[in-house]
């Protein structure tokens, strides 16, 4: 392993490519993490709908950049150690791929290898309402090992702006991989003297 922390993110075809730019952003500020990113063709459109951004300023965030067709890169072996993988956002269609076992591409078969070494594994999955279907297959997921981790907003920090709401929930999912970036935590309710029971 390199002396930086490899870090491999997958993004795919849901809302919320927002946090996956952030995370790739915040990685790159620390100098300590090695991103590999993989991205379905769904999170390329994505991505350039909800952000407007090309492929190519979105592959300029990461150190390697993998296709999706590649199930040949060293993503695909176990023998390539990572610290582990996030898939934000994650589409409910990849989850099903990943709680089934099914690597029909580099992005499913690097979270099965992910699942097969015991490294974490963190779906930061984009939908609702939820249907049996999507439950059953959150649960095969934690049931390996994985963690299923909704980008919801944390309204008891008080953010003021879409980005600090985004940085917190970024942030939250980076401390999972013991990758600590400053930012606030929640830190108890403060009491106010006087206040009623």
């Amino acid at each position: 392993m390199t002396d930086r922390r490899r870090l491999v993110v997958g993004i795919s075809g849901a809302t919320g490519a927002q946090y996956a730019i952030r995370l790739l952003q915040l990685a790159r500020e620390l100098g300590t993490i090695e991103t590999h990113l993989v991205v379905s063709p769904a999170g390329v459109l994505n991505i350039r709908h909800e952000l407007g951004m090309s492929r190519q300023a979105v592959h300029a965030l990461a150190d390697r950049v993998y296709s999706h067709r590649d199930v040949g890169a060293t993503l695909a072996s176990g023998g390539f150690a990572t610290t582990g993988m996030v898939i934000v956002p994650c589409s409910m269609r990849t989850l099903a791929a990943v709680a089934h076992g099914l690597s029909d591409n580099l992005l499913t078969r690097a979270a099965d290898v992910t699942l097969k070494e015991r490294r974490r594994l963190v779906l930061m999955i984009r939908e609702t309402p939820l249907n049996l279907a999507h439950l059953r297959n959150m649960t095969a997921v934690t049931e390996m090992g994985g963690v299923v981790f909704p980008p919801l907003p944390a309204f008891y920090m008080r953010p003021q702006t879409l980005d600090e709401m985004i940085d917190h929930t970024v942030c939250r999912v980076l401390d999972l991989f013991d990758i600590h970036v400053p930012g606030p935590r929640w830190e108890g309710m403060d009491e106010t003297p006087g206040a009623p029971d």
